[in-house]
């Protein structure tokens, strides 16, 4: 039984234990990361093909010889699923690996924003304390979470996570209903009055046809003067040149981002035309806690034992 990992070095920083996965198969090969015309080549004469976000579309997959393929992330928009299945080809992924890792990622862009973190910071850096007359600065805004409304907007998982961690601040924790659902009540609110009500937004949900630019010139218009978006979810849920104009024209207070629409960021993306101290972005970074990681590894051995015994335990798609 063999293995190839295509891009290894978009999971692995040489410092997972890829133990768990050797045991399963009789040869694991870990490529740091493969070019689109390297692919074919890569996955011939293999079993087992695992990708985190390498494509693998018909003309890859015809004539492989793959049997498995395991997605190293929760999504497989990568994998074309219908060739997948002509071919035969079980398709799994990774759950649920990432959920405190993000959860903290998310509260810690809450923190930074309500702290005006980045900008002492950097006035420390810069000197500004060794001149100051008194023993503290407090040249920049500071609030506290404790008694903020938290909007959430995807109420999976993860979105109950940040809401626990949320609570454990003192916040008080806004369930969005499914946007453009009439479905309101037990416990959710509207995404209109969650818009209004919110102080900090910070969004879960899956990016699909209806959620995409979900935050436009709208949304961002009904939202508190005050108020700060938190997208750790999908870059796309969010119109960037309608946040840019809102962060620039001081309609929200400010924005933590660690998704942009399409990423790696292009040069001609209007978030980083300028350094803006009411923007943090950080770079897809959230889910990449080790101990996050290392359950990717734990669950993509866990699948490859379990579609050995043909019980495939998160199968996306059975061939």
């Amino acid at each position: 039984m063999k293995a190839v990992f295509l891009d290894g070095h978009s999971l692995d920083q040489g410092d997972l234990d890829f133990s768990d996965i050797k045991r399963q198969v009789d040869t694991l090969d870990i490529h740091p990361s493969t070019s689109d015309d390297n692919i074919a080549s890569r996955i011939a004469g293999y079993d087992i093909a695992l990708t985190n976000k390498i494509p693998l579309g018909r003309e890859h997959l015809k004539g492989s010889g793959l049997k498995l393929i395991c997605v190293a992330a929760t999504g497989t928009n990568n994998i074309d699923l219908r060739a997948a299945r002509d071919l035969g080809l079980v398709v799994t992924n990774c759950q649920g690996y990432g959920t405190d890792s993000v959860a903290q990622h998310a509260l810690g862009l809450m923190l930074n924003l309500s702290n005006s973190m980045l900008r002492y910071v950097q006035a420390v850096s810069t000197g500004d304390w060794h001149k100051s007359r008194q023993f503290c600065l407090l040249d920049y805004p500071i609030q506290e979470l404790a008694g903020k409304n938290l909007g959430i907007v995807g109420y999976g998982t993860l979105g109950k996570r940040v809401a626990e961690l949320g609570q454990a601040f003192g916040m008080n924790v806004l369930v969005s209903a499914r946007p453009g659902s009439s479905c309101i009540g037990n416990g959710r609110m509207s995404f209109g009055e969650i818009l209004t009500k919110a102080d900090y937004l910070s969004l879960h949900c899956p990016l699909t046809n209806a959620t995409r630019g979900l935050i436009g010139a709208s949304e961002l218009a009904q939202m508190k003067p005050s108020a700060y978006l938190v997208n750790t979810a999908r870059g796309a849920l969010v119109d960037e040149r309608a946040l840019i104009d809102a962060l620039d024209r001081g309609q929200i207070a400010g924005a933590g981002l660690d998704v942009v629409d399409g990423e790696p960021p292009t040069s001609n993306n209007p978030l980083f035309d300028k350094i803006r101290p009411n923007l943090l972005i950080t770079p897809h970074s959230s889910w990449g806690a080790k101990e996050a990681r290392q359950r990717v590894v734990t669950q993509i051995a866990e699948n490859i034992a379990a579609w050995r015994g043909q019980r495939p335990l998160r199968v996306v798609q059975q061939g």
